[in-house]
């Protein structure tokens, strides 16, 4: 059967659903259902075939999502302006209107995946949210039918992920609410297999809101909910006089593969933290894609506020490689690539006697099933390296390019063996290999290493044991961070021992405010009692000078005026220099 046939079957089986046959239907009805047809089974089309569409790669994709997004905005208006055709000849359910909005609503989430615009967050939003409140969902509980009650919930899980990613907490709440009772519905109605899954989703939601180690209160003892994405005034000015390249960060690979991690969504709490840092705040959408029809997609923006993301959860070696290598084609020149691992630690199986990049092991990638001979015959022979691993020397081919790199590990030292080859901007950040005991058993909630340069004051807090504060305060103490952050970036531009790859960085925004808290988490740590150990401290490469930096004077006195207003400088170090 072909498909014009096939599609006059099913329009005249929901014209007869609807009420009337074709002789008593006016001709404008009629047309008006077959065209509202044509719209959504094309629209269905489309949506489809952008699971085909390559995740990597910035230009294939984009006209593509505008035909899509056109045709799904002439289908909204076109079911808006003609309701009551539609209901009354179509027998269009309200359920089904809820569903052509969640798709738009996946749409620009998807689109923000894509282009790391936070606008679009906004836009799904708003769709997510009219759906909500409109109730479209409300009659899917009398059909029975429970796979439109599993599209009910997955909207859900979606709509909580689109209000974590814009802090809308108390939103968030509520909503894992509701899907908690719809899931409880759900199983009780139809005795599903898929409970345990749905239980799993509330119990992952649950974990992912409760991360946070310290909580801010109002005056009237409700939660404050704080924003960490990069907003004016919170990055150090560039004064005149310092020194500082002009390099863009124009891409990001976050990859997160710790197994016992809080995440939701193939979203780990590092990631979560890492991606939030790497925007700006979000702004209402003024153009591009408007509600009117017009399609303004793929028009390339005068200027991009936020760089590109990649978000892995536990890739493959391939997998990481293949998106590694599509960002190093596409990026743009007098451009930074910043790849974050947040990954267990690998590490190495044997002595060598020459120790190159690959001999001091890196951090773990998934596993690829069609390797397991490969991994009997490493068994047997230690001097064989690590497949599932991405060592320090798998990154040289990348450092034709300017490249920042953030470890977060057991094993982030063995990034410290790095080797410049080609002369371009290389920086790597390492956190520590191992925190004091007393901060080992909260790793399940995120890396404190990570929460440093998402939320220092909330790192901060979390290392002297504070678990709540009054919002006078906190205001009181991120003023004092912004003091500290222009300090900083004063003694990495005037210094004159500095190696020059910071100083090339420097100029960007979202790395130089990354430079800066890193500065000050690690002399944080130099200065507590509780890290005592050369593996508690964060490392970098190349090698800061820790006299103007890290064990700076002036930057401890500044730490320890910090810990003296929260009430907690007992439990650091008066020496002005660390001893280890």
């Amino acid at each position: 059967m072909t498909t014009n046939s096939q599609e006059a079957l099913n329009l005249e089986g929901a014209m007869t659903a609807g009420g009337g046959t074709d002789d008593d239907i006016p001709l404008g009805e009629r047309k008006t259902v077959t065209d509202f047809c044509y719209l959504l089974d094309k629209s269905k089309q489309l949506f489809n075939g952008l699971r085909d569409l390559p995740q990597y790669g910035q230009k294939q994709w984009q006209s593509y999502f505008g035909r899509t997004f056109d045709v799904y905005t002439k289908l909204w208006k076109f079911q808006q302006q003609h309701r009551q055709i539609l209901d009354n000849r179509y027998g269009l359910k309200r359920w089904q209107i809820g569903e052509i909005a969640s798709k738009i609503g996946q749409l620009y989430y998807h689109y923000y995946l894509r282009t790391s615009e936070t606008s679009y967050l906004n836009e799904a939003f708003s769709f997510y949210s009219a759906i909500r409140q409109r109730a479209y969902y409300s009659q899917v509980t009398k059909e029975d039918r429970p796979e439109l009650v599993v599209k009910k919930l997955r909207y859900y899980a979606r709509y909580i992920v689109v209000c974590l990613l814009l802090n809308k907490m108390d939103l968030v709440g509520d909503l894992v609410k509701e899907l908690s009772d719809e899931i409880e519905d759900y199983t009780h109605r139809f005795n599903t297999e898929d409970q345990l899954e749905w239980n799993l989703v509330l119990q992952e939601v649950a974990a992912f809101v409760e991360a946070d180690p310290v909580i801010v209160l109002n005056d009237d003892n409700s939660i404050m909910v704080t924003s960490n994405r990069l907003a004016e005034g919170v990055v150090p000015p560039l004064e005149q006089g310092m020194v500082a390249g002009q390099l863009a960060l124009a891409d990001a690979l976050i990859v997160g593969n710790c197994s016992s991690q809080v995440k939701f969504s193939e979203l780990t709490i590092d990631m979560f933290r890492m991606l939030q840092a790497l925007e700006r705040e979000p702004i209402n959408l003024a153009s591009q894609l408007n509600k009117t029809g017009n399609q303004e997609s793929t028009e390339k923006p005068s200027k991009r506020e936020n760089p590109h993301k990649y978000l892995l959860y536990k890739p493959t070696f391939s997998q990481l490689y293949t998106f590694l290598s599509a960002s190093f084609k596409e990026l743009p020149g007098n451009s930074v690539l910043l790849v974050y691992l947040s990954a267990t630690g690998v590490f190495p199986t044997g002595r060598c006697d020459y120790e190159g990049p690959y001999d001091f092991g890196g951090v773990l990638t998934n596993n690829n099933r069609d390797a397991g001979s490969m991994e009997v015959i490493q068994k047997r022979n230690n001097s064989f390296k690590e497949m599932h691993c991405l060592h320090p020397g798998d990154f040289f081919p990348f450092t034709r390019k300017p490249l920042f790199l953030i470890v977060d590990s057991s094993n982030s030292i063995a990034y410290k063996n790095f080797i410049n080859l080609f002369g371009q901007p290389l920086v790597c950040l390492l956190s520590p290999t191992a925190y004091p005991k007393g901060l080992q058993d909260q790793t399940q909630r995120g890396s404190l290493f990570t929460l440093f340069l998402y939320n220092p004051l909330m790192a901060f807090l979390f290392m002297c044991r504070l678990t709540s504060m009054r919002k006078g305060l906190w205001d009181k103490c991120q003023e004092y961070l912004l003091k500290i952050y222009r300090d900083i970036a004063h003694l990495l531009t005037k210094s004159r021992t500095v190696d020059q790859a910071f100083l090339q960085f420097f100029g960007d925004d979202f790395l130089r405010l990354l430079l800066t808290r890193f500065i000050l988490c690690s002399a944080t740590m130099r200065l507590h009692k509780m890290f005592r150990e050369t593996r508690n401290y964060p490392e970098t490469y190349p090698q800061l000078q820790k006299e103007d930096s890290v064990e700076n004077p002036a930057l401890q006195n500044h730490i320890l005026e910090l810990a003296s207003m929260l009430d907690v400088r007992s439990l650091f170090l008066e020496k002005t220099t660390a001893e280890y």
